[in-house]
């Protein structure tokens, strides 16, 4: 019987010698072989350097080809002064509508009341693409003695993208791998163990923060009115995203 309690009194004393934490401690998971899906991200900043710019001239007169000569006339004019302020600038005809204005517009009529045309109204846009962006606040006020401002966003031109898109990738790539450090690291493994399977780049695409300005329905200009005075813009930058997707397995 001595002996016995002897044996219990020193296996509870062995217990209690050793640390909380070996006492309390669960097997490891076992993570050789185990696969690891990491996503990634990468992203450059650039100043914006191109602009694109909508104008546009809208008329109304009982006579719809009064109408129609105003808005070519005017649109004639704004484009020889946007020729001649920036000669680099691409421009686009967006759009040419003309169409009846009648006098019950807006208001409820009954079905079988056959509609009473007042007028008619005739508009056109154009879109201009320019990388001239110090002298844009310049070019905008020539133009609008003739033409309304009707839309504005700044982004990067093609050139610039392109040659930011090894800026995008490295980062991403860089980040993928900091990550998958990060994970060797939380498993308890070392990042030597980690072999790269698959590296997949997904929204390769550009998404860029425009700053897009747009006005109210814009009212006929008058060609040769009085001088506007220059307008303020600021073309802000582009933040250019990429997302990648690692799958990791450890050996």
């Amino acid at each position: 019987m001595r002996l016995v309690l002897t044996g219990v009194l020193l296996t509870s004393i062995a217990l209690h010698a050793l640390p909380l934490h070996a006492q309390n401690a669960t097997p490891a998971a076992q993570t050789s072989g185990t696969l690891v899906i990491v996503p990634a991200f990468g992203e450059v900043r650039h100043v914006n350097d191109e602009a694109r710019v909508t104008f546009m001239i809208e008329e109304q007169d009982k006579d719809k080809a009064a109408a129609a000569s105003r808005v070519n006339l005017k649109m004639k004019q704004g484009t020889e002064i946007l020729r001649k302020e920036d000669p680099r600038a691409v421009l686009k005809t967006g759009g040419y509508y003309t169409y009846p204005v009648y006098a019950d517009e807006g208001q409820p009529r009954p079905m079988n009341k056959p509609r009473q045309a007042i007028g008619w109204r005739v508009g056109q846009s154009l879109d201009v693409t320019t990388s001239g962006l110090a002298d844009l606040p310049r070019t905008v006020a020539a133009v609008q003695k003739v033409l309304a401002l009707s839309g504005l966003q700044f982004t990067l031109s093609t050139a610039t993208s392109r040659k930011l898109e090894e800026e995008r990738i490295a980062a991403a790539y860089g980040n993928l791998t900091d990550r998958i450090a990060a994970v060797a690291k939380a498993m308890g493994r070392n990042v030597s163990d980690a072999v790269l399977e698959t590296v997949d780049f997904e929204a390769s695409g550009a998404f860029a923060e425009r700053a897009d300005m747009r006005m109210a329905k814009p009212m006929s200009a008058s060609a040769g009115g009085p001088a506007v005075e220059d307008p303020s813009f600021e073309p802000g930058e582009t933040v250019l995203n990429t997302r990648v997707v690692g799958k990791v397995r450890f050996k």
